[in-house]
């Protein structure tokens, strides 16, 4: 009875362990304010060691590039584009051209201004893709809110 219980660990526990999901990013998100109607939202990605979060900007036939919707809203505009941090720009082997990529961390700026005063949240979602070096995780997404106070 004990060979039988221990195998039936022993299977439990391998199969738990094969089925992990990988979630090697995680978000983080702030407000900086600029003026008293402008606002920086900020989303900041720690990457885990050995993967590589892409650039808003990849080449057709590349990897899925990082994406950012911002929901409208009565109370704000968008201004302008998401900006990005300096990431690293590579002849990539595996998808045969120049991409640019973010290690450890990586750092994403909107600009938003208020039309109406008062606190508000803005939401948002980023679509992202994270390689390593032997392999790619498919597309995520990830829901962003940002208050302002």
């Amino acid at each position: 009875m004990k060979k039988y219980f221990l195998a039936i660990v022993v299977l439990a526990i391998s199969i738990s362990s094969y089925g992990q999901i990988l979630e090697p990013v995680t978000w983080k998100t702030s407000v900086k304010k600029i003026s008293a109607t402008e606002y920086d939202l900020v989303a900041t990605a720690t990457i885990d060691d050995g993967w590589h979060l892409y650039s808003q900007v990849v080449p057709e036939g590349g990897p899925i590039a990082t994406a950012f919707i911002f929901e409208t809203g009565d109370n704000y505009t968008i201004a302008g584009k998401t900006k990005e941090g300096k990431g690293h720009t590579v002849d990539d082997p595996v998808f045969n051209m120049k991409i640019t990529y973010f290690e450890k961390k990586a750092s994403f700026t909107q600009r938003i201004k208020l039309t109406k005063p008062g606190k508000t949240t803005v939401v948002a979602e980023v679509e992202f893709m994270v390689c390593d070096d032997s392999r790619c995780l498919p597309p995520t997404y990830v829901d962003l809110n940002f208050k302002i106070e």
